[in-house]
C-alpha cells in the first residue's frame, strides 16, 4: 500500500526524484541512523543533514535548549563533527539507504563554505542545502542571507563550482525575502528551503539575565507556522524554482497547506523532537488525504492558493 501511495506523492525537484515530499529537516534528525531505530526513514522523500562546516565546531556554550508554549528556541551553534569526520562516520549510511540525501551546509566566511561545497561535490550526495540564514551564529550564517545581494553573491560563488543541484535556504530575518529569493534564483540556485528558525529572546527573571549566552537564539515549533506559511506564499509567487516549505510541521495537515501554498517538498523539524515518529505519521495522513480525495498527483493541489 506504501508503494501505491508513493507513486501519488511522488516529487521531480530540480531534477532529484523524491518518491515523497517528506523530508527530515536539518538539525532534528542528525544524520538518520537514530531516527531508523525507530522506524524505516526509507519511507520518507529524504533526509537534510545536521548542518556541516569545513572544520568540527564545539557549538555554543550554556543553555542551548529552551521550551516555549507552542515550540522551542535553540542555541545549538552549529556544531558538527565538521565535513571530513562526516565522510568517515556518517556518509556510509546515508549512501545506502534509498531516499534522497541533502547535505546542509554552513560556514562563518565565504571561503569556508566554497571549500566545504569543493568536498561535498566529490561525494555520492544527491543535492546540497546552502545555509545562508542560521541564527546562532555571532558572524556568517544569517548575514549572508539578510540582502539580496549578499545572498546573490555567494550563490553565484558556489554555483561555480558544483554541478550538484542547489537548495539556499532563507532567512526569515532577510529584508525582503521575496526579494532574496529571486537575487538566489538569478545566482544559479536550483531551489529553495525556507523558513529556518525566527530570531527570538528568554530572560531568566530569577537570575535577571538572558537565558542563552549569546542573549537571542532561533525559534521553531507550531508557533511560527502561520508566519512561515505565509513567507513560503510569497516566495512562492515571486519565483520560478521549486521551493521546500520549511516552518512549524506537526500534521498532515499543514503539509497540506504548505503544498497548497506552493511548496513542493515539506520539511519536518521540530516535530521530530516531540514525537520521534512524526515524519512517518504526516506521510500516512497526506497519503490519506489524496486517496480520499482522489488525489493522483501532487501537482493537482500544489500552489493552488
Amino acid at each position: 500500500m506504501m508503494n501505491k501511495f508513493n507513486d501519488q506523492l511522488r516529487v521531480d525537484f530540480a531534477g532529484v526524484n523524491f518518491k515523497n515530499p517528506i523530508i527530515l529537516s536539518s538539525g532534528t534528525a542528525g544524520f538518520g541512523q537514530e531516527l531508523n531505530d525507530v522506524y524505516n526513514i526509507e519511507l520518507l522523500g529524504g533526509l537534510s543533514t545536521k548542518g556541516l562546516t569545513l572544520r568540527q565546531r564545539s557549538g555554543n556554550v550554556g543553555t542551548r535548549i529552551w521550551e516555549t508554549p507552542a515550540g522551542i528556541m535553540n542555541s545549538i551553534g552549529l556544531e558538527n563533527p565538521g565535513i571530513r569526520k562526516f565522510i568517515e562516520q556518517e556518509l556510509d549510511f546515508l549512501e545506502k539507504i534509498d531516499l534522497v540525501n541533502i547535505v546542509n551546509i554552513g560556514g562563518s566566511t565565504l571561503e569556508d563554505y566554497i571549500e566545504t561545497v569543493k568536498i561535498v561535490s566529490e561525494l555520492k550526495v544527491d543535492m546540497i542545502e546552502l545555509n545562508i540564514s542560521c541564527p546562532n551564529l555571532k558572524k556568517g550564517g544569517m548575514s549572508f542571507g539578510i540582502k539580496a545581494k549578499t545572498a546573490a553573491k555567494i550563490t553565484r560563488e558556489i554555483r561555480k563550482i558544483t554541478d550538484l543541484p542547489l537548495v539556499v535556504k532563507l532567512s526569515p530575518q532577510a529584508r525582503n525575502i521575496s526579494e532574496v529569493a529571486l537575487a538566489c534564483q538569478g545566482a544559479g540556485a536550483d531551489g529553495l528551503s525556507l523558513v529556518n528558525t525566527f530570531k527570538a529572546m528568554a530572560i531568566d527573571i530569577e537570575a535577571k539575565k538572558p537565558v542563552f549566552e549569546n542573549i537571542y537564539a532561533g525559534l521553531s515549533g507550531p508557533a511560527i507556522k502561520p508566519i512561515a506559511l505565509r513567507m513560503v506564499h510569497e516566495v512562492c509567487q515571486a519565483v520560478e524554482i521549486p521551493v521546500m516549505g520549511v516552518g512549524g510541521i506537526s500534521s498532515w495537515q499543514d503539509a497540506v497547506e504548505y503544498i497548497m501554498a506552493g511548496a513542493s517538498l515539506v520539511q519536518i523539524g521540530t516535530a521530530n523532537f516531540i514525537n520521534p515518529r512524526a515524519g512517518l505519521e504526516i506521510l500516512k495522513g497526506l497519503n490519506n488525504y489524496f486517496e480520499k480525495n482522489k488525489i493522483e498527483s501532487i501537482n493537482q493541489i500544489r500552489g493552488i492558493i
